[in-house]
């Protein structure tokens, strides 16, 4: 199937610059430790990020920092369990400019890695990755998926993805993008995979008030690419479970502080909502 040309997703190069923004702005112990984030951005995009330090140093900036790079370092902690009890592929909904592939860990090494993308920002990060001078590992693909026209399990079973190995899905930053009925149908393609399949998702909450919240879905609107769904956090489980995972879990914002704030100093502020779920088939 031809998929139709789509402008790269602006919000996923934004999301690059945070992470590589908590490489040299944010202090050490990191809660993401990505070293190919600047590279894969660029020569200039060091000079930029600390040309723009007074932005980045926002309230609301950090907040967002703090949960792109939070979301990211979880996923990849659930990845490494998973593949202990013997998940064989990780698929990467609404990869982006995501480098966990260029950065694997050894432990990683057996698993067939699966980025789906719309062809706009696939070819966006394919032009950054050459520009870089990096190449994918051996145990990468890019498969395009385009949910406007087919399902999620069409376009796998379309890109060769093996749908009787146990998988795991992080689906991070997208949900808020799609309606209802698109969320339901990726669940419902996730759950078909065999026993012991998991997805990390993220989803946004229904606003409280007026908050940085409200003003970051105020600046994605105006970039074109506006939220569409929001959940509390009953109702997304709710969702999981109907969607036929048998687990399913809320991280919350007590534990992420605990685990992934409390060794470090306090330059980034905790996580105040749950907007972190996990499920197992």
């Amino acid at each position: 199937m031809e998929m139709t040309a789509r402008n790269p997703s602006r919000t996923a190069l934004a999301t690059a610059y945070l992470r590589a923004a908590h490489q040299i702005l944010d202090a050490s112990p990191r809660i993401l430790d990505d070293p190919i984030a600047l590279r894969l951005l660029g020569a200039s995009a060091e000079r930029r990020i600390r040309d723009s330090a007074e932005r980045y140093a926002a309230p609301a900036a950090k907040a967002l920092r703090a949960h792109v790079v939070l979301r990211s370092r979880f996923a990849e902690e659930r990845l490494k369990a998973a593949v202990r009890r013997g998940v064989t592929q990780y698929v990467l909904l609404g990869a982006g400019l995501d480098t966990f592939a260029l950065r694997q860990p050894v432990w990683a090494a057996p698993l067939r890695i699966v980025e789906v993308d719309h062809s706009g920002t696939q070819a966006l990060k394919h032009s950054h990755l050459a520009a870089a001078g990096l190449g994918l590992p051996g145990n990468t693909a890019f498969a395009q998926v385009d949910f406007d026209r087919e399902s999620l399990h069409a376009g796998l079973v379309r890109q060769g993805v093996s749908l009787d190995e146990p998988t795991f899905f992080s689906w991070l930053g997208v949900t808020m993008y799609l309606n209802e009925m698109a969320i339901d149908a990726v669940l419902a393609s996730i759950a078909r995979f065999p026993t012991g399949s998991e997805v990390v998702l993220t989803f946004l909450q229904p606003p409280r008030a007026a908050s940085a919240a409200t003003d970051l879905a105020e600046r994605v609107a105006e970039l074109g690419e506006p939220f569409v769904s929001r959940f509390t956090p009953q109702a997304m489980a709710d969702m999981l479970r109907a969607a036929g995972f048998g687990t399913v879990r809320l991280f919350a914002p007590e534990e992420a502080a605990a685990r992934y704030f409390a060794s470090r100093q306090a330059d980034l502020p905790l996580p105040r909502t749950t907007e972190i779920a996990w499920a197992i088939r």
